[in-house]
């Protein structure tokens, strides 16, 4: 009888482990959206299973503000006057400094893969402009989550990986339930914009928000999947025979 549960439960692992490695392998990141509205229930579930996610010392330092509607429109209406003007970088989260040597060749592998998609040309500066304007409005989600945690804990860095947990929660969560999501660090770039119409209280710091809505399936950039690395490049063992 023992090893009789026993093999079912080893069955049933080997199953939930290859359903999870499909599900990150098959998950990417969408930029192009069905003009289809989300339940507020749906969203609610997906929140649910993302707080399931791993905190130090089961801190749960995040807050989900989930925009949609007439805020979002001003948001992405503000975020698009700002930078189209000019403005400087408004993010409450500091970047010190710019990506460098491979990091910053990935960065431009995505971006060829993607202008590549869309037929945007090197010399197309309206296209191209037009497509880095995609971020800051949000992607046209009819959804964005912006993703919070208290002033107090904003430059503590296992906060931040907290954060980046339940963020990955997710957006996995999301995938599974038919849902797009790419997470968008242009969209909170004017974050006094986002601060005003999603109504982020004083306490807390805007880190990072989510655009996720139904994928368009007509939309080539969805298409695209970034490419990781070899483990080889990045992956060490130590005392292993």
């Amino acid at each position: 009888m023992f090893s009789f549960h026993f093999l079912q439960a080893s069955v049933r692992c080997n199953m939930e482990a290859n359903a999870l490695d499909t599900l990150v392998r098959e998950r990417r990141s969408i930029r192009g959206y069905q003009d289809k509205s989300i339940p507020k229930e749906l969203i609610a579930e997906i929140i649910d299973t993302a707080k399931g996610a791993p905190s130090s010392m089961n801190t749960q330092p995040w807050f989900f503000h989930v925009v949609t509607g007439e805020p979002l429109e001003r948001i992405r209406e503000g975020n698009t006057e700002k930078m189209l003007s000019g403005a400087n970088v408004d993010r409450e989260i500091k970047m010190n400094h710019g990506y460098e040597g491979a990091y910053r060749q990935r960065q431009v592998d995505i971006a060829k893969q993607l202008f590549s998609a869309m037929g945007i040309a090197r010399e197309d500066a309206e296209k191209r402009q037009d497509w880095v304007m995609r971020g800051f409005r949000q992607f046209d989600a009819p959804v964005s989550i912006v993703m919070t945690c208290e002033k107090a804990m904003e430059h503590d860095t296992i906060c931040h990986f907290d954060l980046g947990a339940a963020v990955y929660g997710l957006v996995l969560a999301a995938w599974t339930r038919g849902l797009g999501t790419v997470i968008n660090g242009q969209g909170i770039m004017q974050s006094s914009v986002v601060r005003e119409h999603a109504k982020i209280p004083d306490d807390q710091t805007i880190m990072t928000c989510i655009a996720i809505g139904w994928p368009d399936f007509d939309f080539a950039a969805n298409d695209v999947k970034s490419v990781r690395e070899d483990n080889e490049n990045f992956v060490t063992f130590t005392g292993f025979e």
